[in-house]
């Protein structure tokens, strides 16, 4: 497929083929920066916010504290999902790029959205609520090292990442279906293994409070397990569902009208 103003050379021709008109039309793209980093914001205010209140007031309780990050995932994936897939995750973003589905030059201006997204949520917090409960931040919990946290880290990423990987292949993603089954995936991951290894499953969740606070404990753990997870997830889709499809990259990307 030729170039044009909105499909520039920059990326393939087998995506340009599969992406809607203007997710190539880079006078939109700011629109797409600014919903990861909004969304971000939420996921993080509340996810971390949940473990801030709980220190501060006793109010919330552990089941509260990990069924909120995915009702507020379902919420984000409802209201912004279209504008630029509602990623709120590196890993998610990096599997996505990976499997196929998502350009590969588009991926830094994502991750810096989300963390920056991450960031902001967390100094709100500190400056609204406190530093309670390390600001949130997720560490391995007590009897558990940080290497079982590792493994369980990864164990939950490749869960979340295969839900998310798989209802995008129906495009449903971008609907009931995915927005449920991925915020009842990171509520049900949360349940078990919170006292684990805090259930991240998402870097910017965890090393946005260690940002803030300026202590990295065990933040490599939050790093590569995520990220290897995603890793996994991909290989796995491949046997699962075959060659990425043309649903899932218009999940990736969003749907985002012209104006």
């Amino acid at each position: 497929m030729a170039a044009s103003a909105n499909h520039p050379q920059s990326e393939s021709p087998m995506l340009a083929q599969s992406v809607g008109p203007n997710f190539l039309d880079a006078s939109v793209e700011w629109r797409r920066i600014f919903s990861e980093a909004w969304g971000t914001f939420l996921l993080v205010v509340v996810a971390a916010g949940a473990h801030v209140v709980a220190a501060k007031t006793g109010s919330v309780t552990l089941a509260m504290a990990v069924v909120a990050p995915g009702l507020m995932v379902m919420v984000v994936i409802y209201f912004m999902g279209t504008v630029s897939g509602a990623h709120l995750n590196p890993a998610v973003t990096f599997a996505f790029a990976l499997r196929g589905n998502f350009p590969w030059p588009r991926v830094p201006g994502y991750i810096i959205a989300q963390i920056l997204g991450g960031i902001a949520a967390c100094a709100f917090l500190r400056a609204a609520v406190g530093t309670g409960n390390h600001l949130g931040g997720t560490l391995p919990g007590e009897g558990t090292t940080t290497l079982q946290a590792f493994f369980v880290e990864i164990l939950l990423t490749t869960g979340l990442v295969n839900t998310i990987l798989g209802t995008a292949s129906g495009a449903r993603n971008i609907g009931t279906n995915g927005a449920i089954a991925v915020g009842g995936y990171i509520a049900l991951s949360g349940l078990w293994a919170e006292p684990i290894s805090g259930a991240s499953m998402n870097p910017v969740r965890s090393l946005a409070p260690d940002i803030v606070l300026g202590d990295f404990t065990a933040a490599w753990v939050y790093l590569a397990g995520p990220l290897i997870g995603a890793i996994v997830a991909v290989a796995f889709e491949r046997i699962l569902i075959g060659p990425p499809t043309k649903a899932g990259t218009e999940t990736a990307q969003g749907s985002l009208p012209k104006r």
